[in-house]
């Protein structure tokens, strides 16, 4: 009787395991969720590809990252945090007037896995209306912070027409405090990965110079390459 419980207490801990590693996965994936529709890469033969910047905008990194992108005459897509558009309205109307598209990445950035619907709507609708207040008119689409999903944001978004916005390409090492990459580095590893159709997300605030510096290169080395530039809304007319 005590061997026979004790097997059953094993399968159990065993299930309770593999649902575990199964959330996990599905938690961190970047091409899989449970409901609605999302978006990693597009399937396209065109050599097109969108540059996106999550976080920000902060003040002190705003005119650089314009510049660079003025430079090369490229559109960018600005996946931004409400609560530093709020902080810092004059940048998002930079952002705008520049061209530049617009997106969603929550008002304060948590990770939206464990957190009630009513939360997850608040973080999402409270970016969205300071972005309309901010004067910007597109589409808005939305990408999750830290890339995090689980059943409750993809639920969200399928109930309101949204897709969830991923990416195919991110090279950035936040695995330590001590790595530090090079532009070089960014740029060399960034250009090795991109396909057609790719999303490369980057993260060049709160004073990430490396990052800041490898936008031009990136570029260049890209359109040396024959790739052309969109925004994500603009990329997602070529799906296939």
């Amino acid at each position: 009787m005590v061997r026979r419980a004790l097997g059953f207490l094993a399968i159990a801990l065993a299930l309770v395991l593999l649902l575990g590693l199964g959330g996990y996965k599905l938690m961190n994936s970047r091409t899989v969720q449970i409901a609605g529709e999302l978006t990693a890469r597009v399937e396209t033969p065109e050599k097109v590809v969108a540059l996106t910047f999550d976080d920000g905008p902060t003040p002190a990194d705003t005119e650089r990252i314009l510049a660079d992108l003025a430079a090369e005459d490229v559109r960018a897509t600005f996946f931004v945090i409400g609560e530093n558009i709020e902080k810092d309205p004059e940048s998002i109307t930079r952002i705008a007037a520049a061209g530049h598209e617009l997106a969603n990445h929550s008002w304060s950035h948590p990770r939206l896995v464990l957190m009630s619907s009513d939360e997850i709507a608040a973080e999402i609708e409270k970016t969205d209306a300071a972005l309309r207040a901010s004067g910007y008119a597109g589409e808005i689409q939305f990408r999750p912070p830290y890339g995090k999903k689980l059943v409750g944001l993809p639920r969200y978004l399928a109930a309101h027409d949204r897709r969830t916005i991923m990416w195919d390409v991110a090279v950035e090492d936040y695995s330590s405090p001590e790595v530090r990459q090079s532009a070089e580095d960014l740029t060399r590893l960034t250009v090795e990965k991109v396909q057609p159709g790719s999303i490369i997300l980057l993260h060049p605030w709160q004073g990430r110079l490396d990052t800041q510096a490898a936008i031009g290169p990136v570029i260049r080395e890209l359109k040396g390459q024959g790739y052309r530039f969109v925004t994500v809304n603009e990329l997602l007319a070529y799906e296939s």
